[in-house]
């Protein structure tokens, strides 16, 4: 299984072949298979939280379990166990060939077997974006107080513990015991224990799978939980990171930094590295930090794809997730970058929520202005390039300062891309504004703005301008720090305007050889934030609904994503080290884009939940965010999304926002809220078509004979997904009052298109921690080619809204 870190960065698992001749035969390769076998894990033996002596003992017998089969089942030298889980799950990680693995699948007490797919990264101001300040922290006190007494648990890269992110403030000690929690600190390489400061509370790393495989780098896959990458770091700092860090990056402040949840402690879990990372590490970290107690679980990596031999809710990923929340814990988890593709989600289980990114109304933009006074608009986090009040400087196209007697390839990365410098006039180029195009080396990946910036320094250029390619088409800019002057033009008709403009000043001889050059240009200041934009608009990346059953793409009645946050253009913590991301070397911030980034918004608003409601179950937290999501932007009107047309915006739906846009204010408050428990779960896994009970009851270790529902949509979350309503449908739903107040609900509904939607009952009266069944009757009126969507709007008498979306197609009866 791949697994995303969301933004993707290449973390790209390579199966490695290994042949030779032993006695004259090949050698069977060897993988990792994740293998769950029959019996209880400790978790569901004991209350959480107190591991006791007798858990201890279990735990300790389910490992002799293991061996044992694993030694009575295959040959011996075969096989090495990498990892026994026990705590959540029954199971255990073994490295061995398909052969082997034949034999565990048939042998008695094993349950499910799956080969290892690998994992892969999915990858400040948004506080006050999301109203915190004044909402959620104010009434806890402010930000000295928000999120106290939290742990929330982050599987990722590592952390980068001396970050200011994560500093300890003996001024300010934390005043709520974490009993609950019980986690440990290893050290290692770049990380003493000591770096487990009373902020960050634990510290684990996880490397049994990922060690492996040959592709395994132990001169930068570091064996401790410090943060080589800076992805973990990022994602920490943006759920929990402390109040008002300064931004500063190449000598320039950007403001200052906080996380939602600014006083929630940090529990660490790495398990993926710079090489690789493998599902096996991954689920060990799942079941150590539901062990260790964490409050919720921030998976900014997942399955990259679907799993290709069972249903996407029963892979071993899947139920880690759903042991997890049968525990107690939170689960979020990122949505994924293949947007905006439809069917691209790779959460998919209705006990984890999966978050969608979006812009905000933050941009950065710079301009480049032509010595004839037109001023082109482009992307770059650097300073102007006039000093001394010169405010025009030559400007040179890359192709016109080429060395003509150099010896070096002639291929675009030398002529035209700026990638080296040794292939350029000195004379030329130094003190000039160097125009570098955009071609064929950023199609495949071989050439980078890190190669520019590194040309500009060595040669003296007063700046760059990067532009785009006519023949190739608009290119996607994000704002990167650079540490020369420089200027992204991504639109090809603002090149056009700059190549014309340098054609009109540039004299040539007969044969093209520029004698001339005439044209002047000046880069302005780009690193000043400007909070006009439309916002929120869901980012062109996020990946896209519907949620689906197998790798088929056949829907299925949930809602996917589940929720939008804050995902574009994030400054959050770095690691100086940025081995994957040269330009990023020597940071402490960055800007970063990605459904990675969307996640740790919500767990660190889960965490404020939490913390204003400590009996609140994972599912009602979910719920009071959802049923209060906004799904408006800032300009009042419905959210837009990007597409896969470049600078054009789509009307957007609940397949890419799913419920709409995350406020904290209102989910503090939301008046009523959904519940739903693990035989809930049970339930809907048991009532998917074309599924076998027993499956079920086999993967997962629950029973279908409780009770069952009559379809998957019955299960009791705050939307309605139907992917083929043919004639009629009777939908079921329970809220529950957790205002402290008796409040009377009137019901309204907006209809899909093709649909008839009756609410029963029409209006009600529920008290304080009382429940309300309600009734939804869908008819179809209209079959229509696609799906359509509505709402369910709930208005209370103390001014509660809550808002349940509606996705639909309405189909032909069979």
């Amino acid at each position: 299984m791949k697994i995303t870190i969301l933004p993707s960065f290449p973390f790209t698992r390579v199966l490695i072949l290994f042949t030779f001749l032993l006695l004259g035969c090949v050698a069977e390769d060897r993988d990792i298979y994740l293998v769950l076998v029959e019996g209880e894990p400790v978790a569901f033996q004991q209350s959480r939280g107190s591991y006791s002596k007798v858990s201890e003992a279990h735990a300790e017998k389910l490992v002799k379990t293991h061996e044992k089969l694993l030694a009575t089942t295959l040959d011996t030298g075969s096989y090495s166990k990498v990892y026994s889980f026990k705590h959540i799950v029954n199971g255990f990680a073994v490295h061995t060939s398909a052969s082997q693995a034949k034999k565990l699948k048939k042998a008695h007490g094993v349950k499910l077997i799956e080969k290892d797919r690998g994992t892969k990264l999915m990858t400040s101001y948004t506080p006050q974006l999301l109203g915190l300040p004044e909402g959620v922290w104010a009434q806890k006190g402010g930000e000295k107080n928000a999120g106290e007494g939290i742990v929330i648990g982050f599987i990722d890269t590592g952390i980068n513990p001396f970050h200011p992110s994560f500093a300890y403030d003996p001024l300010n000690p934390f005043t709520s015991n974490i009993s609950h929690f019980s986690g440990a600190c290893e050290g290692g390489p770049k990380f003493p224990t000591m770096s487990c400061n009373g902020k960050i509370v634990s510290a684990r790393y996880f490397s049994a799978g990922a060690q492996t495989d040959p592709t395994f780098n132990a001169s930068v896959d570091l064996l401790s939980p410090f943060d080589v990458v800076g992805h973990g770091s990022h994602v920490a700092s943006t759920a929990a990171g402390n109040y008002g860090v300064p931004v500063v990056v190449n000598g320039y402040n950007y403001g200052r930094a906080s996380g939602m949840a600014p006083r929630a402690r940090i529990a660490v879990y790495k398990a993926i590295y710079p090489s690789l990372g493998t599902l096996t590490d991954l689920v060990a970290a799942i079941d150590q930090a539901t062990m260790d107690g964490v409050d919720i679980l921030t998976l900014s990596i997942g399955p990259d794809e679907p799993p290709d031999d069972t249903l996407t809710f029963l892979s071993v990923f899947e139920i880690f997730m759903l042991s997890a929340r049968k525990a107690g814990v939170f689960v979020v988890q990122a949505a994924g970058n293949h947007g905006p593709d439809q069917y691209s989600v790779v959460s998919y289980s209705p006990w984890a929520v999966g978050v969608a990114a979006s812009t905000t109304d933050r941009s950065y933009s710079c301009t480049l202005i032509l010595g004839n006074g037109q001023i082109i608009t482009g992307v770059g986090l650097s300073g102007p390039s006039f000093v001394h009040g010169d405010l025009q400087y030559k400007l040179v196209m890359a192709k016109d300062a080429v060395k003509a007697n150099g010896t070096f390839p002639r291929t675009t990365a030398y002529i035209d891309e700026c990638q080296y410098a040794e292939a350029l006039d000195f004379n030329l180029v130094k003190g000039s504004i160097v125009i570098c195009s955009f071609s064929t080396g950023f199609l495949d990946g071989t050439s980078s703005i890190t190669a520019i910036i590194d040309t500009a320094r060595n040669l003296g250029f007063a700046g760059f301008a990067f532009i785009a390619n006519s023949t190739l088409g608009d290119f996607i800019a994000e704002p990167i720090p650079f540490s020369v002057p420089g200027i992204m033009i991504p639109r090809t008709n603002d090149s056009e305007i700059i190549l014309k403009y340098y054609e009109q000043q540039t004299h040539r001889e007969k044969r093209g050889i520029v004698t001339k050059f005439c044209g002047r240009a000046a880069i302005s200041e780009g690193r000043t934030a400007s909070y006009k934009g439309r916002s929120p608009v869901v980012s062109r990346f996020s990946s896209r609904g519907p949620d689906f059953i197998d790798i088929k793409r056949n829907p299925t009645d949930v809602l996917k994503p589940d929720i939008l946050a804050p995902g574009h253009q994030i400054w959050a913590a770095w690691s100086p080290m940025s081995v994957l991301d040269p330009i990023l070397s020597g940071s402490n911030f960055a800007l970063l884009s990605g459904t990675s980034m969307a996640t740790p918004h919500i767990a660190g608003i889960a965490a404020l939940l939490k913390q204003h409601y400590p009996l609140w179950t994972p599912s009602m937290i979910a719920s009071a965010m959802s049923t209060t999501a906004v799904r408006h932007d800032n300009q009042g009107e419905a959210i837009m999304a990007e597409g896969s047309d470049l600078y054009r915006l789509y009307p957007s739906t609940p397949f890419d926002f799913g419920a709409g846009f995350v406020s904290p204010p209102h989910a503090v408050d939301p008046g009523l809220v959904f519940p739903s428990e693990y035989e809930d779960y049970m339930s809907f896994l048991c009532s998917l078509p074309n599924t076998d009970p027993e499956t079920v009851q086999t993967a997962t270790g629950g029973s279908c004979s409780i009770h069952s529902f009559d379809n998957p949509s019955d299960l009791n979350i705050p939307s309605v997904t139907i992917s083929a309503l043919a004639g009629a449908r009777v939908v079921r739903r329970r809220v529950q009052n957790v205002s402290g107040k008796p409040e009377s609900y009137l019901v309204g509904v907006v209809p899909p298109e093709g649909v008839m939607v009756e609410i029963i009952p029409p209006w009600f009266t529920v008290s304080p921690e009382g429940v309300q069944d309600l009734v939804f009757k869908l008819n179809v009126t209209k079959v229509l080619d696609d799906y359509s969507f509505g709402e369910i709007v709930l208005t209370g008498s103390l001014n509660h809204v809550v808002r349940i979306p509606i996705s639909v197609w309405p189909v032909l009866m069979a």
